[in-house]
């Protein structure tokens, strides 16, 4: 009898009232299941559906009268038809939607369901491939639920997590499990490139866009990816950390159509351990800087070549992806305390976050319809195209921005550095001009293309 009534006394004790809803307060409830924390936080989980028209595949032989019928059959013109379908996450009550760029970024008709079934068309305000971020504006939307960010910088190892999408389309699901790393970074796949936390919560296809909370029901990451050798969960999924989503939340508000991060104008490497036992580092860290752009605002700041980051706002980088990050979460426009190891002695510089600078100044020029390539983009490499691009920093000389209507079809593309055009040295665009006006048949542009020179031949 006396068994008995300890165990109805702790019965009482775990047990909420029947009527009552909320969040897990202790492990002893959180034992009991995660049905208050899913009604809190389920609604604010949508279904995504977006289709995406793609242009029909037209024959390069196109008006010729011979060989346009000879290969008819390697063309369709017909456009396609492809569907996505995903997740997204309600930010706030007028309809604000965060999901993953491979969802919505290319698609023309997107269609956002509710968990209560309701229904909105959505536009996307924001998108960048590279962190494969999107956010959505709902139509018409007012009084929504929706979910709290929290400092995802707070997150730690073994934290209790819930992973809320529509895997495979099969309706709202909900995954439980712990956060089992941070600071993964070129570990995810798809476009999505930089810093992850990971989760051993099942993500499947279709979670992409969807939830990852804590157990008081704050976002923590979007879930974007999976490693997997079978197309399904094997226990390792990653989700793009809050702060990175709080940005890009800040700049589709301030009318940004696109992300923008902020421009260190750096080139370095990864300490790792045979660097830094040459450098007599006690242990690998930090990130050794080898090239300093004359207009970075980390060398304004009094970096230098040979100096090692360490930390960006009191956070480790030991990658240049993560450094990348942390200057993203701080934001255009504000300061990140830097700490430099120089001679063994640490030291903190404020850096201003500021966009790749247009200077000097380098506006693209196109190419008009007297010219052999009409509609190419050109431009006097500078910072704007080095970050525009990916291009080295010491990078120099004229950008293909714009392909025009024939640029493809020669093998041009976005980012090529022009060195020549048939017997013209390139510099500007003009010159570029004045070798594609020389009159002759035969053409022969000389690119730098990923470290590469590439000689493209065609005829006019």
């Amino acid at each position: 009898m006396r068994l008995l009534l300890i165990c109805l006394a702790v019965l009482a004790f775990a047990l909420p009232a029947a009527s009552e809803t909320r969040v897990p307060q202790s492990r002893a409830e959180i034992a009991l299941g995660f049905a208050p924390l899913v009604e809190k936080a389920a609604p604010a989980v949508a279904n995504i559906y977006a289709r995406i028209v793609q242009p029909g595949r037209t024959s390069p032989f196109q008006g010729d009268p011979f060989f346009e019928e000879f290969f008819r059959g390697f063309a369709d013109p017909r456009p396609r038809v492809q569907n996505s379908l995903g997740s997204g996450v309600i930010l706030s009550a007028d309809g604000i939607v965060v999901s993953n760029y491979h969802v919505v970024g290319q698609a023309t008709d997107i269609r956002v369901v509710l968990a209560d079934r309701r229904e909105f068309n959505a536009t996307v305000l924001l998108g960048d491939q590279e962190s494969d971020l999107a956010i959505l504006k709902l139509e018409g939307a007012a009084g929504l639920p929706h979910l709290a960010l929290r400092d995802s910088d707070g997150v730690r190892v073994g934290e209790l997590v819930l992973a809320i999408g529509n895997p495979f389309g099969v309706g709202q699901t909900v995954t439980s499990g712990i956060v089992s790393g941070l600071a993964r970074s070129g570990t995810a796949t798809g476009n999505a490139r930089g810093y992850f936390l990971q989760t051993d919560a099942a993500i499947n296809p279709g979670n992409s866009g969807g939830a990852l909370i804590d157990v008081n029901g704050d976002l923590i990451g979007i879930n974007t990816s999976i490693l997997t050798r079978s197309g399904g969960s094997n226990g390792i999924g990653f989700a793009i950390p809050a702060n990175l989503v709080a940005q890009f939340v800040e700049q589709a508000a301030a009318g940004a159509d696109r992300f923008e991060r902020p421009w260190a104008g750096l080139g370095g490497q990864a300490v790792d351990g045979d660097l830094a036992a040459s450098l007599g580092l006690a242990v690998p860290q930090g990130i050794l800087i080898a090239e300093v752009h004359p207009l970075s605002p980390f060398g304004a700041a009094g970096l230098r070549t040979g100096d090692i980051i360490t930390h960006v706002d009191g956070r480790e980088v030991n990658t240049p992806s993560e450094m990348i990050f942390r200057m993203s979460v701080a934001g255009l426009g504000h300061e990140a305390r830097v700490t430099r190891l120089r001679d063994g002695a640490p030291a903190d510089l404020i850096v201003q976050m500021i966009a790749p600078p247009d200077q000097p100044a380098s506006p693209p020029v196109l190419l008009d319809d007297r010219t052999v390539l009409p509609g190419l983009g050109l431009a006097v490499i500078n910072p704007k195209w080095m970050a525009a691009f990916d291009l080295p920093l010491s990078a120099e000389g004229v950008v293909v921005t714009e392909l025009g209507a024939f640029g493809d079809r020669i093998g041009l593309r976005p980012g090529d550095i022009v060195l020549g055009v048939n017997t013209v040295f390139t510099v500007t665009p003009d010159d570029v001009i004045r070798g594609l006006s020389s009159g002759d048949r035969r053409m022969v542009i000389e690119v730098l293309r990923g470290g590469q020179r590439v000689a493209l031949r065609f005829r006019v």
